[in-house]
């Protein structure tokens, strides 16, 4: 493998710091591309439409300070360090707020039983994670290597960040907190991912030997090996909420087909169907389509201990009958 040399140090620093002359421009470019990303995301969000919260990915900043915080972890510089993070946990508000905003304006709530889009990022799993690790690694990389960095609009696209923020202002002003949290949770996630396999990178690349002689003092080193390990501790508690939603999510689908199946073969002998089953906090949901009259459940309740599901199952029956008009 290569080792990253001067030059390429200096390329990283230009790209993810904001120092310089140009710092001014690259604060108003974070800035308004940051907003103008939280706004499409957010439409996006409302509208359901995947190709819109696409172009909010490719659109959003945040990956660059997130990059910035991990650059900076690497060579021990404690004030870009600072305001890499403070740029992250700035951008991230606002794009709450902006999400928050809209969903003000809105008369209908934004939840995940009624958008897909909401749907999917508000249930992170450790999938989430594997996902991000890999697209992590990629977008260091290509960082360090200038001959791949055309790649990093893809990274954008597949570590979504600005559309869960999105998420977690429309669900916050529905007073969907739970759904505001796992949307959280999910940006949290793919920052972690970021920093960590950053971090593993940059030290495979042997950045951090880049560092001049005046800035590797005994306090800075340990500076740095402390802020390694506060990225070691955030991917761990990450980890288990993660794990958490995993089980649940596994459990749940594993007891909505031991569901399905024996609801399934119960409706075809009393000549019904099963139209839908899903799961909510307390209990799993069988919707049943059929000619009336409702047929009894004994029965089926006695299916279902059969097959061994417990706790609570619900019913919903919905008369199917035909009508048809002479002309």
């Amino acid at each position: 493998m290569p080792i990253a040399d001067a030059d390429d140090l200096v390329r990283m620093r230009d790209g993810v710091f904001f120092e310089g002359p140009d710092a001014n421009r690259k604060y108003s470019r974070f800035w308004i591309l940051l907003v103008l990303a939280s706004i499409i995301a957010s439409a996006g969000v409302v509208a359901d439409s995947t190709a819109t919260v696409i172009g909010a990915m490719i659109v959003a900043p945040l990956m660059t300070p997130i990059l910035g915080t991990m650059l900076a972890v690497i060579l021990g510089d404690r004030r870009n360090l600072l305001r890499s993070i403070a740029l992250v946990v700035g951008g991230a508000a606002a794009a709450i707020g902006v999400g928050y905003t809209l969903g003000l304006l809105l008369t209908n709530d934004i939840v995940a039983a009624t958008n897909g889009q909401v749907a999917a990022r508000v249930t992170p799993r450790l999938i989430d994670l594997v996902a991000a690790l890999a697209t992590g690694v990629v977008g260091s990389v290509a960082l360090v290597r200038r001959d791949i960095s055309d790649t990093l609009p893809g990274v954008a696209i597949a570590i979504s960040l600005v559309p869960p923020l999105a998420v977690v202002g429309l669900t916050a002003e529905a007073s969907h907190y739970g759904e505001a949290a796992g949307a959280l949770l999910l940006f949290a996630t793919n920052v972690a991912a970021i920093l960590a396999t950053g971090i593993i990178v940059m030290a495979m690349y042997r950045v951090h030997r880049l560092v001049p002689p005046a800035s590797t003092a005994e306090r800075e080193r340990v500076n740095r090996r402390n802020a390694v390990l506060v990225v070691v501790a955030f991917v761990a508690v990450i980890l288990v909420p993660l794990i958490g939603s995993t089980v649940k999510i596994g459990r749940d689908t594993s007891r909505e087909n031991d569901v399905r199946s024996t609801s399934a073969a119960w409706a075809d002998s009393v000549g019904w169907e099963v139209l839908r089953v899903q799961s909510d906090d307390t209990s799993v949901i069988v919707d049943f389509a059929g000619p009336p009259p409702i047929p009894e459940v004994d029965t089926l309740a006695a299916d279902l201990r059969a097959a061994g599901v417990d706790g609570a199952v619900s019913f919903n029956f919905f008369p199917r009958e035909s009508i048809s008009l002479d002309p």
